[in-house]
Protein backbone atom coordinates (compact mmCIF):
# COMPACT_ATOMS: atom_id res chain seq x y z
CA UNK A 1 0.00 0.00 0.00
CA UNK A 2 1.49 3.29 -1.07
CA UNK A 3 -1.33 5.87 -0.85
CA UNK A 4 -1.45 7.24 2.72
CA UNK A 5 -3.62 10.05 4.20
CA UNK A 6 -1.99 13.44 4.67
CA UNK A 7 -2.87 16.26 7.03
CA UNK A 8 -5.55 18.62 5.73
CA UNK A 9 -3.95 21.39 3.69
CA UNK A 10 -5.23 24.90 3.12
CA UNK A 11 -6.45 24.14 -0.40
CA UNK A 12 -9.98 22.69 -0.46
CA UNK A 13 -11.95 21.00 -3.17
CA UNK A 14 -14.75 22.87 -4.88
CA UNK A 15 -18.37 21.91 -4.31
CA UNK A 16 -20.23 21.79 -7.62
CA UNK A 17 -23.93 21.83 -6.88
CA UNK A 18 -26.52 20.40 -9.20
CA UNK A 19 -27.10 23.63 -11.12
CA UNK A 20 -23.41 23.79 -12.01
CA UNK A 21 -22.50 26.80 -9.89
CA UNK A 22 -19.29 26.59 -7.88
CA UNK A 23 -19.08 27.15 -4.16
CA UNK A 24 -16.69 26.24 -1.39
CA UNK A 25 -18.47 24.31 1.39
CA UNK A 26 -18.64 26.44 4.51
CA UNK A 27 -17.84 24.98 7.93
CA UNK A 28 -20.99 23.37 9.27
CA UNK A 29 -22.75 23.35 5.93
CA UNK A 30 -24.91 20.34 5.14
CA UNK A 31 -23.83 18.15 2.22
CA UNK A 32 -26.18 18.57 -0.72
CA UNK A 33 -28.02 15.43 -1.77
CA UNK A 34 -26.79 15.74 -5.35
CA UNK A 35 -23.46 17.42 -4.71
CA UNK A 36 -20.38 16.83 -6.81
CA UNK A 37 -17.19 17.22 -4.81
CA UNK A 38 -13.88 17.62 -6.52
CA UNK A 39 -12.50 19.92 -9.19
CA UNK A 40 -14.34 21.60 -12.02
CA UNK A 41 -13.71 19.40 -15.04
CA UNK A 42 -14.01 22.44 -17.31
CA UNK A 43 -10.57 23.55 -16.12
CA UNK A 44 -8.94 20.28 -17.23
CA UNK A 45 -7.08 19.97 -20.53
CA UNK A 46 -7.23 16.64 -22.36
CA UNK A 47 -8.87 13.37 -21.48
CA UNK A 48 -5.88 12.22 -19.41
CA UNK A 49 -6.44 15.18 -17.07
CA UNK A 50 -10.10 14.50 -16.44
CA UNK A 51 -10.86 13.76 -12.77
CA UNK A 52 -11.54 10.29 -11.48
CA UNK A 53 -15.29 10.14 -10.72
CA UNK A 54 -16.81 7.97 -8.02
CA UNK A 55 -20.15 8.09 -6.20
CA UNK A 56 -21.49 7.94 -2.66
CA UNK A 57 -24.84 6.85 -1.22
CA UNK A 58 -25.30 8.62 2.11
CA UNK A 59 -28.39 8.95 4.30
CA UNK A 60 -28.57 12.75 4.31
CA UNK A 61 -32.25 12.70 5.28
CA UNK A 62 -34.53 10.13 6.88
CA UNK A 63 -34.01 7.87 9.85
CA UNK A 64 -30.22 7.71 9.32
CA UNK A 65 -29.67 11.45 8.92
CA UNK A 66 -27.99 11.92 12.33
CA UNK A 67 -25.13 9.66 11.31
CA UNK A 68 -25.36 9.81 7.51
CA UNK A 69 -24.40 13.49 7.41
CA UNK A 70 -21.24 13.06 9.55
CA UNK A 71 -20.25 10.07 7.40
CA UNK A 72 -20.69 12.14 4.25
CA UNK A 73 -18.68 15.02 5.70
CA UNK A 74 -15.87 12.60 6.52
CA UNK A 75 -15.76 11.43 2.91
CA UNK A 76 -15.71 15.01 1.64
CA UNK A 77 -12.84 15.81 3.97
CA UNK A 78 -10.82 12.92 2.55
CA UNK A 79 -11.52 14.09 -1.01
CA UNK A 80 -10.31 17.58 -0.14
CA UNK A 81 -7.10 16.20 1.33
CA UNK A 82 -6.39 13.97 -1.65
CA UNK A 83 -6.93 16.77 -4.15
CA UNK A 84 -4.95 19.26 -2.08
CA UNK A 85 -2.04 16.81 -2.10
CA UNK A 86 -2.05 16.57 -5.90
CA UNK A 87 -4.75 14.04 -6.59
CA UNK A 88 -4.25 10.51 -7.89
CA UNK A 89 -1.63 9.95 -10.60
CA UNK A 90 -1.85 13.68 -11.23
CA UNK A 91 -5.64 13.68 -11.60
CA UNK A 92 -8.21 15.08 -9.20
CA UNK A 93 -10.88 13.00 -7.46
CA UNK A 94 -14.55 13.91 -7.92
CA UNK A 95 -17.17 12.50 -5.52
CA UNK A 96 -20.86 12.64 -6.47
CA UNK A 97 -23.05 12.28 -3.38
CA UNK A 98 -26.65 11.08 -3.59
CA UNK A 99 -29.15 10.79 -0.72
CA UNK A 100 -30.09 7.15 -0.09
CA UNK A 101 -32.36 8.12 2.86
CA UNK A 102 -31.73 4.81 4.66
CA UNK A 103 -34.34 2.98 2.57
CA UNK A 104 -34.08 0.42 -0.18
CA UNK A 105 -36.36 2.26 -2.62
CA UNK A 106 -34.62 5.61 -2.25
CA UNK A 107 -31.21 3.97 -2.47
CA UNK A 108 -32.17 2.33 -5.77
CA UNK A 109 -33.29 5.68 -7.18
CA UNK A 110 -30.06 7.32 -6.03
CA UNK A 111 -27.99 4.42 -7.37
CA UNK A 112 -29.63 4.72 -10.79
CA UNK A 113 -28.84 8.43 -10.92
CA UNK A 114 -25.20 7.65 -10.21
CA UNK A 115 -24.91 4.81 -12.71
CA UNK A 116 -27.35 5.72 -15.48
CA UNK A 117 -26.84 9.49 -15.50
CA UNK A 118 -23.28 9.91 -14.21
CA UNK A 119 -21.83 6.63 -15.46
CA UNK A 120 -20.29 5.84 -12.07
CA UNK A 121 -18.85 2.34 -11.53
CA UNK A 122 -17.51 2.77 -7.97
CA UNK A 123 -19.89 3.75 -5.15
CA UNK A 124 -19.06 4.33 -1.49
CA UNK A 125 -22.11 3.31 0.52
CA UNK A 126 -24.79 2.93 1.40
CA UNK A 127 -25.07 4.22 4.96
CA UNK A 128 -27.75 1.75 6.08
CA UNK A 129 -27.92 -2.01 5.64
CA UNK A 130 -31.39 -1.98 4.06
CA UNK A 131 -30.25 0.55 1.48
CA UNK A 132 -27.13 -1.45 0.68
CA UNK A 133 -29.10 -4.69 0.37
CA UNK A 134 -31.64 -2.97 -1.86
CA UNK A 135 -28.95 -1.77 -4.26
CA UNK A 136 -26.64 -4.79 -4.08
CA UNK A 137 -28.45 -7.01 -6.64
CA UNK A 138 -28.26 -4.22 -9.22
CA UNK A 139 -24.61 -3.52 -8.44
CA UNK A 140 -23.74 -7.19 -8.70
CA UNK A 141 -25.61 -7.66 -11.96
CA UNK A 142 -24.13 -4.52 -13.52
CA UNK A 143 -20.59 -4.97 -12.21
CA UNK A 144 -20.59 -1.86 -10.01
CA UNK A 145 -18.52 -1.65 -6.82
CA UNK A 146 -20.54 -1.02 -3.63
CA UNK A 147 -18.23 -0.25 -0.70
CA UNK A 148 -19.98 0.60 2.60
CA UNK A 149 -18.45 2.09 5.75
CA UNK A 150 -21.43 1.37 7.98
CA UNK A 151 -23.76 -1.37 6.68
CA UNK A 152 -23.43 -4.32 9.05
CA UNK A 153 -26.27 -6.75 8.19
CA UNK A 154 -25.07 -10.39 7.99
CA UNK A 155 -26.89 -10.74 4.66
CA UNK A 156 -24.40 -8.38 3.01
CA UNK A 157 -21.74 -11.09 3.24
CA UNK A 158 -23.61 -13.03 0.56
CA UNK A 159 -24.60 -10.01 -1.55
CA UNK A 160 -22.01 -10.57 -4.27
CA UNK A 161 -18.49 -10.28 -5.56
CA UNK A 162 -18.64 -6.49 -6.02
CA UNK A 163 -19.93 -5.74 -2.51
CA UNK A 164 -17.43 -4.75 0.20
CA UNK A 165 -17.52 -3.00 3.57
CA UNK A 166 -15.26 -1.63 6.26
CA UNK A 167 -18.20 -1.99 8.68
CA UNK A 168 -18.01 -5.00 11.01
CA UNK A 169 -20.50 -7.77 10.23
CA UNK A 170 -23.43 -7.87 12.66
CA UNK A 171 -22.71 -11.55 13.24
CA UNK A 172 -19.68 -10.35 15.18
CA UNK A 173 -21.66 -7.54 16.83
CA UNK A 174 -24.33 -9.97 17.93
CA UNK A 175 -21.88 -12.59 19.14
CA UNK A 176 -20.16 -9.96 21.27
CA UNK A 177 -23.50 -8.74 22.67
CA UNK A 178 -24.61 -12.30 23.46
CA UNK A 179 -21.32 -13.07 25.20
CA UNK A 180 -21.46 -9.80 27.15
CA UNK A 181 -24.98 -10.53 28.36
CA UNK A 182 -23.95 -13.97 29.55
CA UNK A 183 -20.72 -12.77 31.18
CA UNK A 184 -22.73 -10.14 33.11
CA UNK A 185 -24.92 -12.87 34.60
CA UNK A 186 -27.99 -12.33 32.45
CA UNK A 187 -29.88 -15.56 31.85
CA UNK A 188 -33.17 -14.28 30.40
CA UNK A 189 -33.73 -11.29 28.12
CA UNK A 190 -36.53 -9.44 26.36
CA UNK A 191 -35.78 -7.82 23.02
CA UNK A 192 -37.28 -4.87 21.16
CA UNK A 193 -36.18 -4.39 17.58
CA UNK A 194 -36.79 -1.90 14.78
CA UNK A 195 -38.03 -3.71 11.66
CA UNK A 196 -34.99 -2.99 9.49
CA UNK A 197 -32.26 -5.19 8.06
CA UNK A 198 -29.60 -3.72 10.35
CA UNK A 199 -31.53 -3.91 13.61
CA UNK A 200 -32.99 -7.34 12.94
CA UNK A 201 -29.56 -8.65 11.93
CA UNK A 202 -27.99 -7.38 15.16
CA UNK A 203 -30.81 -8.79 17.27
CA UNK A 204 -30.82 -12.16 15.51
CA UNK A 205 -27.10 -12.75 15.90
CA UNK A 206 -27.12 -11.58 19.54
CA UNK A 207 -29.95 -13.96 20.41
CA UNK A 208 -28.23 -16.85 18.61
CA UNK A 209 -25.08 -16.42 20.68
CA UNK A 210 -26.96 -15.79 23.93
CA UNK A 211 -29.00 -18.96 23.47
CA UNK A 212 -25.87 -20.87 22.54
CA UNK A 213 -24.43 -19.93 25.93
CA UNK A 214 -27.61 -21.15 27.66
CA UNK A 215 -29.68 -17.96 27.79
CA UNK A 216 -33.41 -17.73 27.10
CA UNK A 217 -35.40 -15.04 25.27
CA UNK A 218 -38.62 -14.71 27.27
CA UNK A 219 -40.23 -12.02 25.08
CA UNK A 220 -39.54 -10.39 21.71
CA UNK A 221 -41.18 -7.29 20.24
CA UNK A 222 -40.61 -5.31 17.05
CA UNK A 223 -41.76 -1.95 15.74
CA UNK A 224 -41.93 -0.08 12.41
CA UNK A 225 -39.56 2.80 11.75
CA UNK A 226 -42.36 5.38 11.89
CA UNK A 227 -43.40 4.38 15.44
CA UNK A 228 -43.15 7.06 18.13
CA UNK A 229 -44.67 5.32 21.17
CA UNK A 230 -43.41 1.96 22.40
CA UNK A 231 -45.25 1.51 25.69
CA UNK A 232 -47.44 -1.34 24.47
CA UNK A 233 -44.45 -3.42 23.31
CA UNK A 234 -42.42 -2.52 26.40
CA UNK A 235 -45.25 -3.49 28.75
CA UNK A 236 -45.32 -6.94 27.15
CA UNK A 237 -41.57 -7.27 27.67
CA UNK A 238 -41.80 -6.24 31.31
CA UNK A 239 -44.65 -8.67 31.97
CA UNK A 240 -42.21 -11.47 31.07
CA UNK A 241 -39.81 -10.32 33.85
CA UNK A 242 -36.52 -10.60 31.90
CA UNK A 243 -33.15 -10.18 33.59
CA UNK A 244 -32.27 -7.57 30.94
CA UNK A 245 -33.69 -5.79 27.91
CA UNK A 246 -31.87 -5.68 24.57
CA UNK A 247 -32.63 -2.72 22.28
CA UNK A 248 -31.79 -2.93 18.56
CA UNK A 249 -32.63 0.32 16.76
CA UNK A 250 -32.00 1.82 13.34
CA UNK A 251 -32.77 5.40 14.35
CA UNK A 252 -31.49 7.40 17.30
CA UNK A 253 -34.95 8.85 18.01
CA UNK A 254 -36.56 5.45 18.51
CA UNK A 255 -33.56 4.11 20.42
CA UNK A 256 -33.54 7.01 22.86
CA UNK A 257 -37.31 7.04 23.25
CA UNK A 258 -37.46 3.33 24.04
CA UNK A 259 -34.89 3.72 26.81
CA UNK A 260 -36.75 6.71 28.24
CA UNK A 261 -40.16 5.04 28.12
CA UNK A 262 -39.07 1.73 29.63
CA UNK A 263 -37.70 3.58 32.65
CA UNK A 264 -40.94 5.59 32.90
CA UNK A 265 -42.80 2.27 33.06
CA UNK A 266 -40.84 1.42 36.19
CA UNK A 267 -38.15 -0.88 34.82
CA UNK A 268 -34.87 -0.42 36.70
CA UNK A 269 -32.95 -3.42 35.38
CA UNK A 270 -30.04 -3.61 32.91
CA UNK A 271 -30.42 -2.40 29.32
CA UNK A 272 -28.10 -3.47 26.50
CA UNK A 273 -27.86 -2.30 22.90
CA UNK A 274 -25.88 -2.02 19.71
CA UNK A 275 -24.33 1.34 18.72
CA UNK A 276 -27.33 3.43 17.57
CA UNK A 277 -28.95 4.07 21.01
CA UNK A 278 -25.59 5.43 22.22
CA UNK A 279 -25.54 8.28 19.69
CA UNK A 280 -25.68 11.84 21.01
CA UNK A 281 -29.27 12.42 19.84
CA UNK A 282 -30.44 9.19 21.44
CA UNK A 283 -28.74 10.03 24.73
CA UNK A 284 -30.23 13.53 24.72
CA UNK A 285 -33.71 12.02 24.33
CA UNK A 286 -33.17 9.32 26.95
CA UNK A 287 -31.53 11.65 29.45
CA UNK A 288 -30.78 10.07 32.81
CA UNK A 289 -32.71 6.94 31.78
CA UNK A 290 -29.73 5.89 29.65
CA UNK A 291 -27.30 5.92 32.57
CA UNK A 292 -25.73 2.47 32.90
CA UNK A 293 -26.77 1.34 29.42
CA UNK A 294 -24.18 -1.09 28.04
CA UNK A 295 -23.49 -1.43 24.34
CA UNK A 296 -21.11 -3.25 22.04
CA UNK A 297 -19.61 -0.84 19.50
CA UNK A 298 -16.57 -0.52 17.26
CA UNK A 299 -13.80 1.09 19.31
CA UNK A 300 -14.54 4.86 19.31
CA UNK A 301 -10.94 5.64 20.28
CA UNK A 302 -9.14 6.13 16.97
CA UNK A 303 -5.65 5.44 18.25
CA UNK A 304 -3.74 5.33 14.97
CA UNK A 305 -1.85 8.43 13.87
CA UNK A 306 -4.07 8.64 10.82
CA UNK A 307 -7.15 8.41 13.04
CA UNK A 308 -5.90 11.18 15.32
CA UNK A 309 -5.11 13.42 12.35
CA UNK A 310 -8.53 12.76 10.85
CA UNK A 311 -10.35 13.62 14.08
CA UNK A 312 -8.29 16.80 14.52
CA UNK A 313 -9.14 17.89 10.97
CA UNK A 314 -12.82 16.99 11.29
CA UNK A 315 -13.13 18.67 14.68
CA UNK A 316 -11.52 21.85 13.37
CA UNK A 317 -14.02 21.98 10.50
CA UNK A 318 -17.27 20.74 12.03
CA UNK A 319 -16.83 20.32 15.77
CA UNK A 320 -16.30 17.06 17.61
CA UNK A 321 -17.03 13.92 15.57
CA UNK A 322 -20.23 12.31 16.93
CA UNK A 323 -19.55 8.85 15.41
CA UNK A 324 -15.73 8.64 15.38
CA UNK A 325 -15.23 5.00 14.37
CA UNK A 326 -17.82 4.99 11.61
CA UNK A 327 -16.65 8.39 10.40
CA UNK A 328 -13.11 7.03 10.34
CA UNK A 329 -14.45 4.08 8.37
CA UNK A 330 -16.02 6.44 5.80
CA UNK A 331 -12.80 8.47 5.63
CA UNK A 332 -10.69 5.33 5.13
CA UNK A 333 -13.02 4.22 2.33
CA UNK A 334 -12.12 7.27 0.24
CA UNK A 335 -8.40 6.71 0.73
CA UNK A 336 -8.76 3.03 -0.09
CA UNK A 337 -10.66 4.01 -3.23
CA UNK A 338 -7.84 6.41 -4.11
CA UNK A 339 -5.26 3.65 -3.74
CA UNK A 340 -7.20 1.27 -5.97
CA UNK A 341 -7.71 4.04 -8.54
CA UNK A 342 -3.97 4.69 -8.41
CA UNK A 343 -3.40 1.03 -9.24
CA UNK A 344 -6.02 0.69 -12.00
CA UNK A 345 -5.81 4.28 -13.28
CA UNK A 346 -9.38 3.82 -14.53
CA UNK A 347 -12.58 4.72 -12.67
CA UNK A 348 -14.56 2.47 -15.04
CA UNK A 349 -12.53 -0.64 -14.20
CA UNK A 350 -14.73 -2.16 -11.50
CA UNK A 351 -13.13 -5.58 -11.90
CA UNK A 352 -9.66 -4.17 -11.34
CA UNK A 353 -10.94 -2.18 -8.36
CA UNK A 354 -12.53 -5.32 -6.91
CA UNK A 355 -9.29 -7.28 -7.31
CA UNK A 356 -7.38 -4.46 -5.65
CA UNK A 357 -9.66 -4.63 -2.60
CA UNK A 358 -9.26 -8.39 -2.29
CA UNK A 359 -5.46 -8.03 -2.34
CA UNK A 360 -5.26 -4.96 -0.08
CA UNK A 361 -3.93 -4.70 3.45
CA UNK A 362 -4.65 -1.24 4.82
CA UNK A 363 -3.63 0.95 7.72
CA UNK A 364 -5.93 3.90 8.26
CA UNK A 365 -8.08 5.74 10.77
CA UNK A 366 -9.88 2.67 12.14
CA UNK A 367 -6.87 0.41 12.54
CA UNK A 368 -3.62 -0.96 11.20
CA UNK A 369 -3.21 -3.85 8.79
CA UNK A 370 -6.85 -4.69 8.15
CA UNK A 371 -8.05 -6.39 4.99
CA UNK A 372 -11.07 -7.99 3.29
CA UNK A 373 -12.06 -11.64 3.21
CA UNK A 374 -13.58 -13.64 0.37
CA UNK A 375 -17.03 -12.17 1.16
CA UNK A 376 -15.78 -8.58 1.07
CA UNK A 377 -16.07 -8.31 4.86
CA UNK A 378 -13.45 -6.40 6.82
CA UNK A 379 -10.98 -8.44 8.88
CA UNK A 380 -8.69 -7.07 11.59
CA UNK A 381 -10.90 -4.58 13.48
CA UNK A 382 -12.87 -5.23 16.68
CA UNK A 383 -15.42 -4.07 19.25
CA UNK A 384 -15.40 -2.75 22.79
CA UNK A 385 -18.08 -2.63 25.49
CA UNK A 386 -19.14 0.83 26.62
CA UNK A 387 -21.28 2.07 29.51
CA UNK A 388 -23.29 5.30 29.38
CA UNK A 389 -22.40 7.84 32.07
CA UNK A 390 -24.76 9.91 34.22
CA UNK A 391 -25.92 13.10 32.49
CA UNK A 392 -23.70 15.30 34.67
CA UNK A 393 -20.63 13.39 33.51
CA UNK A 394 -21.40 13.32 29.78
CA UNK A 395 -19.27 15.61 27.64
CA UNK A 396 -18.61 16.07 23.94
CA UNK A 397 -15.14 14.68 24.53
CA UNK A 398 -16.25 11.38 26.15
CA UNK A 399 -19.37 11.11 23.92
CA UNK A 400 -21.42 10.33 27.02
CA UNK A 401 -19.89 6.97 27.90
CA UNK A 402 -16.82 5.15 29.16
CA UNK A 403 -15.06 2.20 27.56
CA UNK A 404 -15.11 -0.92 29.73
CA UNK A 405 -12.87 -3.05 27.53
CA UNK A 406 -13.18 -5.82 24.94
CA UNK A 407 -16.24 -8.10 24.96
CA UNK A 408 -16.11 -11.40 26.80
CA UNK A 409 -14.74 -14.33 24.81
CA UNK A 410 -16.00 -17.78 25.90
Amino acid sequence: MSFKPLALLALTALLLVACGEQATPAPGAEPASTADVGTDSSTQTGASQQPFVIGALDSLTGVGESYGIPFSRSKLLAVEEINAAGGINGRMLRLIVEDSKCTSADAITAYQRLTDVEGVKIILGATCSGATLGVAPLAEQEGVILFSPSSTSPDISDAGDYIFRTAINSLKVGADIGNTLWADGMRTIGTITEATDYAEGARRSAVTQFEKRGGVVVAAESYPTEAIDFRTQLTKLLNASPDAILVAAQGEVSGGTIIKQVRELGYDGPIYSEVVPTGSNALDIAGEAATGLKAVVPNPDLETEIGKEFLASFNARYGLAPWPWFQGSAYDGVYIAAECLRQTNDDQDADGFRDCLYDLTWSGAIGDDYSFDANGDVVGVSHVVIEVLPVAERTEENLGFRILGPPDVP
